[in-house]
């Protein structure tokens, strides 16, 4: 392509998204475009250009320094190499992103003016906290097809069949009466007995009276779409619901390739044709998962006994073990006990050659196991309680709780923790199954989305959030024990 022709094509690329290349920066550019024939061009800006705002600007001025190192960063060969094929991602290892409105796309935190995640939250991180729940929630309802505008409408009927969501604060600006309106905001309870639904523009009292619940697990603290109608300063709401999922394509096509989910790759492992390649090649792979396992009770190890020797022939790709570890949580002899309950299991790992030499140990920690009270996410337990059965077991992780398994494309998420008792205490309607609660998790896009109360969590907006929707969400709970 002529150099002047491919200036013009770099510098109105650049203006798009906002950007102003200075002129030696330009130059650079061209030279190093030049060679790139014109079907891959427009991919290659593209991806310089987003390999340029992922670094921190002071400006939308762009310096050759810049440029270049986009350019090194593009010309790198893809991080696809085997250390990738399988990632366990603690809690804390999660990365940041803000969501942007002006420039309507997320940053890394480290581009924004906002303070690094603290273990000691103050006020302004808890409502923001909600602030951010609220706007990802806004942002994925306003794409569902029921609340998207058509920009051509055929028939006067197809505009009847849109929905529109409202503020609370348009219903505070009424005197009058307002029918038919949807609303999305959070449950909240600020008088004893009386209900109020609140977004960052206001709060509304409710009546609920009359009000259908679609099913699911309504509790205090939760965000739904209120629909009803304003008369004297209360909302009365004919029907509730939650806010729509998402497939995880539907949000990538808006957003990108962005690695929201976390692990050592630059970018979402969706894109990634060399993963997909090899997790086709391995469709074999199997993943196996343990809630509660009392490693002191001597029954528990005869069955793990049992059952590595009936996958010793086809060892899993990866065995999960949930807390609790221990069925008497308490005591001065707790820690000692979960030492040697640990050594027997790697013991009996150990009398299976095939499974200790090919298979992986994940370990995630329960409510009652030793940690720091009850707060979430829990750390990992502690090394002085694992440092043996590392050594004896060297494919073993102990990670926090939650956690996030990358393997090859798919991404999974395991949380354990009793949460139908806890959500229940503060219950606006009991749910109708038990197929509810993970069906509020990801409507909510957070895993304990009731109040803080009976279930603590540090103030980091994104240790307990989804973002994105897995392909398997494992919950784990307590055991039924008995008959």
């Amino acid at each position: 392509m002529e150099p002047e022709r491919l200036r013009r094509r770099l510098s109105s690329a650049f203006r798009l998204r906002g950007l102003l290349l200075r002129p030696d920066a330009l130059k650079y550019l061209t030279e190093a475009f030049q060679s790139i024939s014109e079907v891959e061009l427009d991919d290659a800006i593209e991806n310089v250009i987003d390999a340029v705002e992922k670094q921190p600007l002071s400006s939308n001025m762009t310096e050759q320094s810049t440029v270049e190192t986009a350019v090194q960063e593009c010309s790198r060969a893809p991080d696809e190499t085997t250390e990738n094929v399988f990632n366990i991602i603690g809690a804390f290892d999660i990365p940041r992103y803000i969501y942007n409105a002006e420039r309507k796309k997320f940053l890394p935190l480290s581009m924004t003016d906002l303070p690094a995640p603290s273990l000691f939250g103050t006020a302004r991180d808890k409502a923001e906290l909600f602030r951010e729940r609220y706007s990802i929630l806004r942002q994925r309802t306003h794409r569902h097809e029921l609340f998207t505008p058509s920009p051509i409408v055929a028939h006067p009927d197809d505009s009847k069949s849109k929905f529109q969501l409202k503020t609370v604060e348009t219903l505070l600006g009424n005197t009058a009466r307002v029918g038919e309106v949807i609303v999305l905001g959070m449950i909240t309870q600020l008088k004893e007995g009386k209900y109020f639904l609140e977004d960052p523009t206001g709060v509304v009292q409710l009546d609920l009276s009359k009000a259908q619940f679609h099913s699911g697990l309504y509790t205090e603290s939760c965000f739904v779409l209120a629909e009803g109608w304003y008369e004297d300063e209360v909302f009365h709401v004919n029907a509730f619901g939650f806010p729509p999922t998402e497939p995880s394509a539907t949000t990538r096509a808006f957003y990108g390739n962005i690695n929201f989910f976390g692990g050592p790759s630059s970018s979402s492992v969706k894109a990634s044709a060399k993963l997909k390649q090899l997790e086709e090649e391995n469709e074999d792979a199997m993943f196996v998962f343990l809630s509660d396992v009392w490693l002191d009770q001597a029954e528990v190890l005869e069955k793990l006994h049992m059952m590595f020797s009936g996958y010793s022939s086809a060892p899993p790709t990866c065995f999960f073990f949930c807390g609790n570890f221990s069925s008497a949580p308490y005591g001065k002899n707790q820690i000692q006990s979960l030492k040697g309950s640990l050594k027997a299991l790697a013991d009996i790992i150990c009398e299976h050659p095939s499974i200790h030499k090919s298979s992986r140990f994940v370990f995630v920690p329960g409510p009652e196991d030793p940690g720091p009270g009850s707060i979430l996410p829990r750390p990992p337990l502690a090394e002085n309680i694992t440092q043996e059965f590392r050594q004896l077991v060297p494919f073993s992780v102990f990670t926090t709780n939650p956690c996030r398994i990358q393997y090859c494309t798919q991404e999974i998420i395991i949380f354990r923790e009793d949460l139908v008792n806890k959500m229940c205490r503060n219950c606006v309607r009991f749910p109708s199954s038990n197929m509810d609660i993970p069906n509020h998790v990801i409507c909510e896009d957070h895993f304990v989305p009731g109040p803080p109360d009976p279930a603590p969590a540090l103030r980091q907006p994104r240790v307990l959030g989804l973002r994105l929707l897995p392909e398997g969400l494992s919950r784990a709970r307590r055991a039924r024990r008995g008959g």
